[in-house]
């Protein structure tokens, strides 16, 4: 059975009732596309940080700078899930913790009745910790549209990062980005830009380690001294990329087969019956990577 899903890039920015309008649009586009799942940028409900690094934001500049804080069983989720229908939709947003003042860049996966699980960034980029509390762990959890599992930005340059998620089952995993140009000697062209490469590169990469389908989606345009690439996308697991909206705002649609996808590569090279974890202990390892090498070389 074959599944359309949609990648979105799109701007968003501290204006909620703006942020609204563009998730409201984006999903009735997506739906007369035939979409099914639909997965927005990172911090879509509020923006992202102005700025990354020691400045900005990430240096303290106050809560008056930062996306505002809502809970997962707040309003603003709820506006979502009645937006959503019966489409499954992945949100990015940033959530406020359960003692009313720890603050995460989260994400959320539901549809107009339930929500099917949620996640907060665990790797945190350029000072990003300043403004954020980091998460904790990965976890696939089971929708209509098949097992996810969901990632934001920085965490898809950690391999681990997937593969804990595809042994616990994910079919598709989802990677929410407010990912900016190069700070420095920044492409005229931004497709040609190297951190436009990396996160294509890392996309592709990811979905052919773990032969599962990837779908990325990114911020568009500006906010504060971020520049975003877009190149939103949907990745199949051979690491071929099916659709992509390259640096413009917009939809990136396909039309995936789960199943027959999976029978169809799994039954010759599957990278996860194929692992040797016994080989593998520095990838656990708490030290250092230098630790380790100095540990292995007088051993």
């Amino acid at each position: 059975m074959t599944l359309t899903v949609a990648a979105v890039s799109a701007n968003f920015t501290r204006d909620l009732e703006q942020n609204f309008a563009v998730v409201e649009q984006t999903l009735a586009d997506a739906r007369a596309a035939g979409a099914r799942l639909v997965v927005f940028p990172e911090a879509s409900i509020g923006g992202y940080l102005s700025s990354l690094g020691n400045h900005g934001d990430t240096a303290g500049a106050g809560p008056r700078s930062l996306p505002p804080a809502v809970r997962l069983d707040g309003p603003e989720i709820a506006r979502v899930q009645a937006l959503a229908g019966d489409t499954v939709v992945v949100i990015g947003f940033c959530e406020l913790g359960e003692d009313g003042v720890t603050r995460y860049n989260a994400a959320v996966c539901l549809d107009g009745t339930r929500v099917y699980g949620s996640y907060r960034k665990v790797h945190q980029p350029l000072g990003e910790g300043a403004s954020y509390a980091a998460g904790g762990g990965y976890e696939a959890f089971d929708t209509p549209v098949g097992r996810l599992g969901m990632q934001i930005c920085y965490d898809k340059a950690f391999p681990e990062a997937a593969r804990v998620l595809a042994l616990d089952g994910a079919e598709i995993i989802v990677s929410l980005s407010a990912w900016p140009a190069a700070r420095t000697a920044t492409a005229q062209n931004l497709q040609e830009d190297r951190w436009t490469y990396r996160f294509n590169l890392f996309d592709s990469a990811r979905a052919l380690d773990n032969q599962v389908f990837w779908i990325a989606s990114n911020q568009s345009g500006t906010f504060g001294s971020l520049r975003y690439v877009a190149n939103s996308k949907v990745v199949d697991p051979g690491g071929n990329v099916l659709a992509t909206t390259l640096l413009g705002a917009g939809l990136a649609v396909a039309e995936i087969d789960v199943e027959g996808t999976f029978r169809a590569m799994r039954a010759g090279m599957f990278h996860l019956r194929d692992r040797r974890p016994d080989a593998y202990g520095p990838v656990t390892a708490l030290a250092s990577p230098t630790t380790v090498r100095r540990e292995h070389a007088h051993a």
